[in-house]
């Protein structure tokens, strides 16, 4: 089955992007989580693979999330963390797999230091293809930890625009298979559990969800998920940002050197291309806007452009080049 389209788009963020494996992203974990322990998890992971470590701050924790986290809100998730076992079950075929999650956790005056099980690895690490990649900066809008799972769920299964799942299969995922009030009602299971989540996919994500209730008899036995995925827009990371209004600064750091060239056609030249770093500043990079890769690579490329035609009319006038101590070669090439 081929994946459906949908018109929405959404910034995405690879510097606070995490990586998991298909496996991962499906697999139910047999303990519910709040939706400061789902973020505390991805965190984790989020570390990991950002420098190799687990070892992270509190504070930094904290602002990723836009969140106040309290000392027993750390000691509370983290004992739910640190207990959290994944399984693979297929009873039918005589089949199931339990484990931890990590090995171990400290933590010590606002830092963070988990321990990895050896088998999580590959899940989070070295993974080249088949993993699903989820940015926090969307997934920090959810309010609810249904969301999350959902979201991971659906695009775990990538290609695919619909399935027929049980309601049992999807309390199972949800991590709600033993409240009694979800079992005798599916209108609560889905008032409570699964429109929150689809309402918080349509609105901050880049899929759009539905479902049709499958019917066995008067009863809801289970439901067709259908979905369709809009397109997700690379978002330039603040070292790209910050390298480009370097450029911008340091070539109208001095306005007046420009004016004093004596050649008119020269001069006249070299204004047009201030004119044109003064717009780029004032668009992008004076005030907070959602500066894509692709615009960055644009703008980028025409300052490189503008930056050597600059140097090239101030050594005809037998003046020192403009140094901007920003690596102009390959540029292009490096996704910072």
């Amino acid at each position: 089955m081929v994946g459906r389209i949908n018109n929405k788009k959404i910034l995405e963020d690879n510097s606070s992007s995490i990586q998991k494996s298909n496996e991962f992203s499906m697999v139910k974990m047999n303990q519910g989580l709040t939706l400061n322990q789902m973020q505390l998890l991805s965190y984790a992971i989020y570390a990991t693979q950002k420098d190799g470590t687990t070892t992270f701050r509190k504070i930094d924790f904290e602002n990723k999330f836009n969140i106040e986290y309290k000392a027993k809100h750390a000691q509370e998730d983290s004992l739910k963390i640190i207990d959290l076992k994944v399984s693979t079950e297929n009873l039918a075929n005589d089949r199931f797999s339990y484990w931890n999650i990590f090995g171990g956790m400290e933590y010590d005056n606002g830092k963070f230091d988990f321990e990895w099980n050896p088998r999580m690895i590959p899940h989070i690490l070295g993974l080249k293809d088949k993993y699903v990649l989820t940015d926090l900066t969307v997934t920090s809008q959810f309010k609810s930890s249904f969301s999350w799972t959902l979201y991971d769920y659906l695009k775990a299964n990538y290609g695919c625009w619909y399935v027929n799942v049980s309601k049992d299969t999807l309390m199972n995922l949800f991590g709600v298979e033993t409240k009694e009030s979800y079992k005798k009602n599916t209108s609560l299971f889905k008032k409570k559990v699964l429109d929150i989540a689809i309402k918080e996919i349509n609105t901050f994500t880049e899929i759009d969800i539905s479902y049709d209730e499958v019917k066995k008899g008067r009863s809801i036995s289970g439901f067709t998920l259908k979905w369709s995925t809009g397109k997700g827009v690379l978002k330039a990371s603040q070292k790209q940002i910050d390298m480009l209004k370097n450029i911008a600064d340091t070539v109208l750091d001095d306005v007046l050197m420009y004016a004093e060239i004596n050649d008119k056609q020269n001069r006249e030249r070299a204004l047009e291309i201030i004119r044109d770093f003064q717009s780029m500043k004032y668009r992008y990079l004076d005030k907070q806007v959602g500066l894509t890769s692709d615009l960055y690579n644009k703008l980028m490329k025409k300052a490189i452009d503008n930056l050597k035609a600059l140097n090239s009319l101030l050594e005809l006038e037998g003046k020192e080049p403009i140094n901007t101590k920003v690596p102009l070669l390959n540029w292009l090439e490096k996704k910072t």
